[in-house]
């Protein structure tokens, strides 16, 4: 049985930059109300939220995980009272049961990938997505796929079939999850491309699943001039623009291009991925927002930043 940890007020506004999350949050980005969590705390001790000295609740990202678990469960027609079994009979110690299951499958999705195997690899992959949601495979599957086959290239300079191979076989599947959401008719809209000099959308497309949960979304691509997003950003009434890239952006584009972009719009602008963990002095000086290469942690931010209903 979990027992409450008391972390004091004053760090309580700071909590998600240390991994620790409110309820609201929880609750928006699981769609799990606040009333439903609490009662899955009081009743199946599932989860293990620390407590402020006021008594708010802060949740780990193991609880998360813990969450999404059940709510997959449920989704298979499991009661709840046997689903919170089944999760009580698994380990309690954050990572070591995930760990050896995402260790698993990464194997066995390069052994499908290392003799160009689609057959095998989507099988993989829709085994994991059988058992977690999109996200957690996403987290835990397919982001750390797409670095070990980068690292494998850079370091013998061997595999670059195999990276184009996996690359190809994920822009199609993302693209058709996209494609099939459920589409929001409320919420804030967000316009969401590469930065230029950015050829390969994966990057893109994974952040697009993860917001779909909270935004409508207009996608424009790769290679984009950013002069063009003024035009679709007033005709759909954006509230925010979002940009994403994981390599050099093309000359001129963080110096010139992004910052006549934040001028010209009169919404945020955000830059996601690697180029914003790189090049973020410079993304902040041309006034635009850093997300950061975590797909979770920024969309936290634009939850925040947006005002989005929680």
């Amino acid at each position: 049985m979990y027992s409450f940890q008391v972390i004091t007020d004053s760090s309580y506004e700071n909590a998600t930059e240390t991994g620790w999350f409110p309820i609201r949050t929880v609750a928006s980005l699981t769609g799990v109300k606040p009333v439903t969590l609490r009662a899955w705390e009081r009743r199946y001790q599932l989860l293990a939220p620390r407590r402020t000295e006021k008594g708010h609740r802060l949740y780990s990202r193991h609880d998360i995980d813990r969450i999404t678990r059940l709510q997959t469960l449920l989704e298979q027609g499991i009661p709840v009272s046997q689903a919170a079994k089944i999760l009580t009979e698994e380990t309690d110690v954050p990572g070591v049961a995930r760990l050896d299951t995402w260790t698993r499958a990464r194997m066995r999705c390069r052994r499908a990938i290392g003799v160009f195997d689609e057959a095998a690899l989507e099988t993989v992959i829709e085994e994991a997505l059988a058992l977690y949601p999109v996200q957690a495979v996403t987290r835990e599957l397919l982001i750390p796929l797409l670095g070990e086959l980068g690292h494998s290239w850079q370091e013998t300079g061997s595999g670059v079939a195999e990276e184009h191979f996996f690359s190809v076989f994920l822009r199609s599947r993302l693209g058709a999850r996209f494609h099939h959401r459920v589409r929001r008719d409320k919420g804030p809209i967000i316009i969401a491309a590469c930065i230029p000099g950015e050829q390969h959308e994966i990057g893109l497309l994974f952040f697009a699943l993860a917001a779909a949960l909270e935004f409508r979304l207009v996608l424009l691509g790769a290679n984009l001039p950013l002069e063009e997003f003024v035009l679709p950003t007033r005709r759909v009434s954006a509230n925010g623009i979002v940009l994403s890239g994981s390599a050099e952006p093309a000359p001129g584009v963080l110096e010139r291009e992004l910052p006549a972009l934040v001028e010209n719009v009169d919404i945020p602008v955000f830059v996601g991925g690697a180029v914003s963990v790189q090049y973020r002095d410079a993304i902040t000086h041309a006034a635009a927002i850093p997300l950061g290469e975590d797909i979770d942690r920024g969309l936290r931010l634009l939850i925040e930043r947006l005002a989005v209903e929680e």
